[in-house]
């Protein structure tokens, strides 16, 4: 047998993006090399979305992320082929509305933790790197 050294196994999904409070949570789970669903799951409503992940789209939530640690909205791969995800800050409260936006559409009010966001993003890089093509 040999030791693992710590490292998380390839088929191991990662939840990219966590965003959770009230009951409500939207998740971005990578369950492989640019392969994810988006799982959604309030008192009112639960589903799964399935998308693909491009290392564009990885350095675009990058930039989203720095976007809502400076307080600003987001809004992540507006207008491409694939569900798009928009975060509205709420500041009165700490909260952010959340839209996945596909054929259909999904809210729900959520807590953002921005750090443990960019730990997410790092390592999904770390697990499945991926380049352009």
């Amino acid at each position: 047998m040999g030791e693992s050294g710590g490292a998380i196994m390839v088929e191991d999904p990662i939840d990219l993006i966590r965003l959770e409070g009230d009951g409500n949570s939207i998740i971005l789970r990578i369950t492989g090399a640019l392969v994810g669903e988006f799982v959604v799951d309030t008192p009112f409503i639960r589903g799964t979305l399935k998308t693909w992940i491009s290392p564009e789209d990885l350095r675009q939530w990058r930039q989203a992320l720095d976007s809502l640690h400076a307080g600003q909205d987001i809004a992540w791969r507006e207008g491409k082929r694939a569900p798009w995800l928009f975060i509205e800050l709420d500041e009165d409260d700490d909260r952010c509305h959340v839209t996945i936006k596909d054929y259909s559409m999904s809210l729900t009010t959520v807590t953002v933790t921005v750090d443990d966001a960019y730990r997410r993003l790092d390592l999904v890089w770390e697990t499945w790197p991926m380049t352009e093509d």
